[in-house]
């Protein structure tokens, strides 16, 4: 009820004229049915665009620490994830890591749409940063498709420390489905997890037009301040199009 109250009502007709948004391959979105969306996590502001542009219903793992802030700022803020569906994801470690798979295989067992970012957090330059294997994890264990998708223009109206975003247009891009079937039961294959979140990350990649890091986004905030410039950038192995030259690292 309030999901659709925010939807239609109080926050997605104000996105809408905020970020005059330009969709492009909704129809690759299945209408029914359980399915990934995997897209690239460049603002706060994703959290609200992407829903309220699709048609169906998109329940989104959102980091804890939305659900746990101090004083009636956090408050609020918890009260309006878990108003909006959205569900709690600890991120300090593998045990939490597999909570988060079991909470999402949930929302794909009722054949609902689920939305992850697999780089694990926000960009905080703008660039797209190694996937995380959760998403590959859940996958192949649900046997569902996963749709990459691009939000282009979001970093520009709300970087890093921003809280109100700048009205600007921005582009929602979604790419066609990405079957995995060919490894179905093979979901604790190290190498097969990389491979797929790899493939995952290339399609959006592909979608978006960013430059590519081969290093979780976590670790490059982490060691953004203590290292120089001329080592963030030696740090990074890129092929062609700025991709890791290979899928199983």
């Amino acid at each position: 009820m309030f999901y659709q109250l925010l939807k239609y009502v109080l926050l997605g007709p104000l996105l809408r004229l905020a970020f005059r948004p330009r969709i492009e391959g909704l129809e690759h979105v299945p209408e029914t049915g359980a399915a990934i969306v995997a897209g690239n996590h460049l603002s706060f502001s994703d959290h609200f665009l992407m829903p309220a542009i699709l048609k169906r219903r998109i329940t989104f793992l959102a980091k804890a620490e939305y659900f746990t802030g101090p004083g009636l700022k956090g408050r609020l803020t918890a009260a309006f994830f878990r108003s909006a569906g959205q569900i709690p994801v600890d991120r300090s470690g593998k045990e939490a890591g597999r909570a988060a798979v079991r909470e999402g295989l949930g929302v794909l067992g009722r054949g609902e749409l689920l939305g992850i970012y697999p780089e694990g957090t926000r960009s905080h330059d703008g660039r797209l940063y190694k996937g995380k294997v959760g998403v590959a994890v859940m996958a192949l264990k649900a046997g569902v498709p996963v749709i990459p998708c691009a939000m282009i223009g979001t970093f520009e109206a709300q970087p890093p420390g921003r809280v109100i975003p700048r009205p600007r247009p921005v582009v929602i891009r979604f790419g066609r489905p990405l079957d995995f079937s060919r490894y179905a039961g093979m979901e604790e294959e190290k190498a097969v997890l990389r491979a797929v979140t790899d493939e995952i990350m290339y399609a959006i990649l592909s979608l978006s037009g960013q430059e590519y890091v081969d290093q979780y986004a976590a670790v490059a905030k982490a060691g953004q301040s203590a290292a120089p410039a001329s080592a963030r950038d030696g740090s990074r192995a890129r092929g062609e199009h700025g991709f890791p030259r290979s899928p199983l690292t």
